[in-house]
């Protein structure tokens, strides 16, 4: 959580001084930048993208077990409690 932190704030303060204030070590921050997203990171990207446009079709209305429903009718194998933590 502190690189993420550090990564959104690197525009704003020295990625060096936040790196020693949270105490990240710099190298560490810079090697977490060039890693790839973990396999399930990259489902949970394409899941939300699937839930965000659900829901934007169903009028902005529905909650996470309509929208459970709706991606199991389209295919997608996706629990109700993991719709509910991307939702």
């Amino acid at each position: 959580m502190a690189t993420a932190f550090v990564a959104e704030h690197r525009g704003q303060f020295s990625v060096r001084t936040m790196c020693r204030c949270l105490r990240v070590q710099l190298s560490g921050f810079y090697a977490w930048l060039k890693a790839p997203l973990s396999a399930r990171a990259q489902e949970d990207r394409r899941q939300t993208e699937l839930l965000q446009k659900a829901w934007a079709e169903s009028g902005k209305v529905y909650g996470y077990r309509k929208l459970h429903d709706d991606l199991v009718e389209q295919g997608e194998s996706i629990c109700p409690n993991r719709v509910a933590r991307l939702a």
